[in-house]
């Protein structure tokens, strides 16, 4: 994949089949270090001990449409690329945590990409789930889920296309703010 947005986007959508309620997605970067962790952690069915060890394989998916799964693969090789790597950890009924660790000053680091629309995308085709999405750069946080904006919308659906715009910008805005050096 081009953008590290869309593999976080496959990984939540293989929480979101696995029943999820709860998931979060945390990227969390240290500039000084040339560090960047990407975490997708979800509340849903989990994986027994031998899913676990296949979900690396491109020739296992849980998926009855097609006979690969593509995407922890290239998540996996995408950190890898760069020095980085990846860990998964499940437990039945639990849930399932995948976090990618990559350095940002590696030539084959692949762009972060267009994350609030990910986000976006994910929350508004997925209302009855709770995302949780923070972004720390250096220190400085940014978060917003699911479960705060639709307290203040009340009965205004997150998937309003005035609502997506406006959920986009205010991502984006927030980011780029910790994003600044604080002088």
């Amino acid at each position: 994949m081009r953008e590290l947005s869309l593999n976080v986007l496959d990984v939540a959508q293989n929480s979101v089949t696995a029943n999820a309620k709860e998931i979060t997605i945390a990227l969390t970067e240290d500039t000084a270090l040339h560090t960047l962790q990407i975490r997708i952690e979800d509340n849903g069915k989990g994986m027994d001990a031998e899913q676990l060890s296949a979900v690396r394989d491109p020739f296992f998916t849980t998926r009855t449409t097609r006979k690969v799964g593509l995407g922890i693969p290239l998540f996996k090789m995408a950190a890898e690329m760069t020095g980085g790597n990846l860990s998964i950890e499940s437990t039945v009924g639990v849930g399932t945590t995948v976090t990618a660790f990559f350095h940002t000053d590696h030539v084959d680091f692949v762009p972060i990409g267009d994350m609030a629309n990910t986000i976006v995308t994910l929350m508004a085709m997925n209302p009855q789930i709770n995302f949780r999405y923070r972004r720390v750069i250096d220190g400085r946080e940014f978060s917003v889920d699911t479960e705060t904006l639709l307290a203040v919308l009340g009965d205004v659906p997150l998937n309003e296309p005035s609502i997506m715009r406006w959920l986009t910008d205010y991502i984006n805005e927030n980011t780029q703010a910790i994003t600044e050096v604080q002088a």
